[in-house]
């Protein structure tokens, strides 16, 4: 049975107030990929408000109650805006940087009428490389690449200045996905920074988290690691559907205070969406 039809059933039975069911619910919410600190502390908020209400409908008053708390999930504009926009795509391998690189480019041309350059920065795998350069053709956009093994700040630079000397408005590098050691992912990135920081002072600078959503705890265990290492500014969820049960999205936010930026719902280019808390609330709640 899916997450969403057990707390569906959850919430559709009558049953008495008491620890028995909170436990439960505690339970259920571990199982939908919250972290037991956070479901434990979402069940006593529930509980506290519960003992206070009328215990007609317990089902369903639950369940709105649990979407308001969840409907508190942040979520902040920090996509590109006014002038020249870096975007970096950090993240493992397989969480779908690269595929995600592309609808990043597809959104703003084709959405927001912003000019895109794709960087294949992950020149750690030659495949990265190639599948950008398709994605570029695809998308009828220029990706400035390197030979596999080359520095990825170089890549970074030289898509800048494409970009500065086209009047293009978003620059967005995949990066390589390999497991760094903290270290290595610090001066990485540092190094990128400088490129960046000594070619546009005035840009706007972002460094996107890429998470496939279906990996529950694990997606927020590389979380940790990556925002420990680095200042992200925000998340982008890749596989977000029906098979995603979604309680990691609260923990980003409560635990590491994480804004989930964008959902990728399927793989056609204009399958990804501004994330949407409320609607994130009421389907995790069961009431859609």
């Amino acid at each position: 049975m899916k997450f969403s039809e057990k707390i569906k059933n959850f919430f559709s039975g009558k049953a008495a107030l008491n620890d028995d069911l909170f436990d439960d619910l505690c339970d259920l919410l571990i199982e939908g990929d919250f972290g037991a600190a956070g479901a434990y502390k979402t069940v006593e908020k529930l509980k506290e408000i519960c003992k206070k209400e009328n215990q007609d409908n317990l089902g369903q008053k639950l369940a709105q109650l649990l979407e308001e708390e969840l409907r508190k999930v942040k979520y902040e504009d920090v996509s590109a805006s006014g002038s020249l926009t870096t975007i970096l795509l950090l993240g493992v391998n397989g969480v779908g940087k690269t595929t995600t690189a592309a609808k990043l480019s597809y959104m703003y041309n084709t959405k927001l009428n912003r000019k895109t350059i794709l960087a294949a920065a992950d020149t750690f795998r030659a495949a990265a490389i190639d599948q950008l350069k398709i994605h570029g053709e695809k998308l009828d956009t220029r990706v400035v690449a390197h030979k596999q093994g080359g520095d990825p700040a170089a890549v970074v630079y030289d898509a800048l200045e494409a970009a500065l000397s086209s009047g293009v408005d978003v620059v967005i590098a995949d990066t390589a996905g390999r497991m760094h050691t903290k270290t290595a992912l610090v001066e990485e990135l540092r190094k990128i920074d400088r490129v960046v920081e000594s070619k546009t002072g005035f840009s706007k600078y972002i460094k996107y988290l890429v998470l496939d959503a279906t990996t529950g705890r694990n997606a927020f265990s590389q979380a940790e690691v990556f925002h420990s290492a680095v200042t992200l500014d925000g998340v982008i969820l890749t596989k977000y559907d029906s098979t995603a049960k979604g309680g990691v999205v609260f923990s980003l936010v409560s635990d590491l205070n994480l804004p989930v930026v964008y959902v990728c719902t399927g793989e056609k280019y204009g399958d990804m969406e501004k994330f949407d808390p409320g609607k994130f609330a009421r389907e995790f709640a069961g009431i859609e």
